[in-house]
């Protein structure tokens, strides 16, 4: 070969390989990332009302998504605040540190909010909230690293634990409708209040007027269908919002999602919101509880009007944000907070001969102190109680050089013989490692610098009963199954039937849009998504 040839046929395969580099190029970026969180979402209920649903909602991301039948979140009795703070870290509470809505602070003794910093002050609001308390990073937060503060970051949610841990410790803004006003507000923790904000408290919207608000059926076919058994027919239900606490009740109605949109749009269009090629993020959160957070047999067309109203809703936001920035351009993600807090009521199992009862806590703390008086000297070893969780005196049995090990196993050992209670798991159990799922969620769900020394499983229909907070809460562990959508972009419709951990959104996530996963996220991103 001579050497004229050697160089024809080097440059020939150089300009192949380029060829074959440009046809094989990445898949393009979102512009906007759209991630929509629905609270108590349900799969029973969603497949039960969808006769009832238009082409355009949930029927689309059935039609053209990826679908993932049975979402889980890995740790034990999530709720609003705990599930956004894990879906948006990948992580769960025993390393974000957010183990709920409320936990009790070890120096006062007293309940404290997940979002409470009096560092900062409310706009709109009294409230002085940030997200200051989850202690790793979100996806959100590395997209505003990655793109160096160019990303837009907005958090909207009825509540402001959602907007907070949606909108990350980097956002933009947070913001949530405050329970006595009704107006839109934020924290100074993001710096204050854009323009556009001011404007729309300033406009006619619902929840600025909400004790001129009425809640009814949506539609004729709503107030005909019937999916649960209890009760037979019932008449047309007509709510308002008038008396004291009627922004609270509004937000536990199926009207909130569509203030929650009006306020998106007008987000929308006074933003750059995927206004250019710097990916951003959107995070809305829907409410499908039930009214006033009572069960389903108190109010059961409320239900099945809350999950119409939500489908328009979520029709409603598709196009407008496809509008906006365009199918291929946008990436939405839905999924549920994994709980329910409107099941049926059970009230009284004995008249059924089931076994139940009512599992006091109050009254175990104190048993538990007079045994543990008996056996180590006279002492107030349990400080306080909250929930289902005992807080010791740490300090004070330090100083009393007692082994705390044996101190807690012994409190075990005691309160699992009280009725009603079915297992006891001390905080040393929990920090020792899971040996089985079902402990292996526990300790998930548990955090060292929030959560109780000793925990109590209550049995299977026996009711929490706290007399000092006046709270009763009949626990069952019944599995509740939601779903996960991806829709956008060029995703190809699937489904998938097996189990997927929602730790797992964060990374895929950050996969799409280029970037590193959160810093506490160890899950693997999902496969055929991209």
């Amino acid at each position: 070969m001579t050497s004229r040839q050697y160089h024809l046929l080097s440059s020939l395969a150089l300009l192949m390989a380029l060829t074959a580099a440009q046809a094989q190029t990445a898949p393009e970026v979102p512009r906007l990332v759209v991630q929509v969180v629905v609270d108590q979402l349900r799969t029973d209920y969603l497949e039960a009302f969808s006769p009832l649903y238009g082409e355009n909602g949930f029927r689309k991301l059935q039609r053209e998504g990826s679908v993932y039948h049975q979402a889980e979140y890995p740790f034990a009795l999530p709720d609003r605040a705990s599930a956004v703070a894990a879906l948006m870290s990948g992580s769960t509470p025993y390393e974000n540190g957010i183990v709920g809505q409320r936990w009790l602070d070890r120096q006062t003794l007293a309940p404290v909010s997940c979002i409470a910093d009096k560092m900062q002050t409310g706009v709109n609001t009294r409230e002085q909230v940030s997200p200051a308390n989850l202690t790793v990073t979100t996806i959100a937060d590395e997209l505003k690293v990655a793109t160096e503060g160019k990303a837009l970051v907005y958090g909207i949610a009825p509540n402001g634990d959602a907007a907070l841990f949606a909108a990350g410790h980097a956002g933009d803004g947070a913001f949530w409708i405050d329970d006595e006003t009704g107006q839109w507000c934020t924290t100074s923790y993001y710096g204050g209040q854009p323009i556009w904000l001011s404007y729309y408290n300033k406009s006619d919207h619902a929840a600025n007027r909400v004790a001129q608000v009425t809640w009814q059926p949506v539609s004729d076919l709503v107030g005909g269908f019937n999916y649960f058994v209890s009760g037979g027919m019932r008449k047309p239900f007509s709510h308002q919002f008038k008396r004291e606490g009627g922004v609270r009740l509004f937000k536990s109605s199926a009207l909130v999602n569509e203030e929650v949109n009006d306020f998106v749009a007008h987000c929308l269009q006074n933003s750059m919101l995927g206004g250019d090629a710097v990916t951003d993020l959107l995070s809305v959160v829907y409410y499908a509880g039930n009214y006033d957070h009572r069960s389903v047999a108190e109010y059961p067309m409320e239900m099945q009007d809350a999950y119409v109203r939500l489908d328009e809703q979520l029709e409603r936001l598709i196009a407008m944000v496809e509008k906006k920035v365009g199918r291929q351009r946008v990436l939405f993600v839905l999924t549920s907070t994994g709980y329910s807090d409107a099941g049926q009521a059970d009230g009284d199992l004995s008249r059924y001969r089931i076994p139940s009862g009512e599992f006091n806590i109050t009254r175990a703390k104190l048993l538990l102190n007079m045994y543990l008086s008996a056996v180590y000297g006279q002492a107030q070893y349990v400080e306080a109680s909250m929930g289902n969780q005992l807080y010791f005196d740490l300090k004070g049995i330090e100083k009393k050089n007692i082994n705390l090990s044996e101190l807690l196993e012994r409190s075990a050992d005691f309160l699992i013989q009280l009725s009603g209670v079915r297992d006891v798991y001390t905080s040393q159990r929990l920090a020792q490692g899971a040996w089985t799922p079902g402990i292996r969620n526990l300790r998930n769900a548990y955090n060292p610098r929030c959560s109780g020394d000793v925990l109590i499983q209550v049995a299977p229909g026996w009711t929490l009963v706290d007399e000092q907070t006046g709270e009763r809460k009949q626990y069952r562990e019944s599995y509740m199954t939601f779903p996960l959508y991806f829709y956008g972009l060029d995703i190809a419709p699937q489904e998938q039937k097996e189990p997927v951990s929602v730790d797992r959104v964060a990374p895929t996530l950050a996969r799409c849009m280029r970037i590193r996963a959160p810093n506490a996220c160890n899950a693997a991103p999902l496969r055929g998504v991209r």
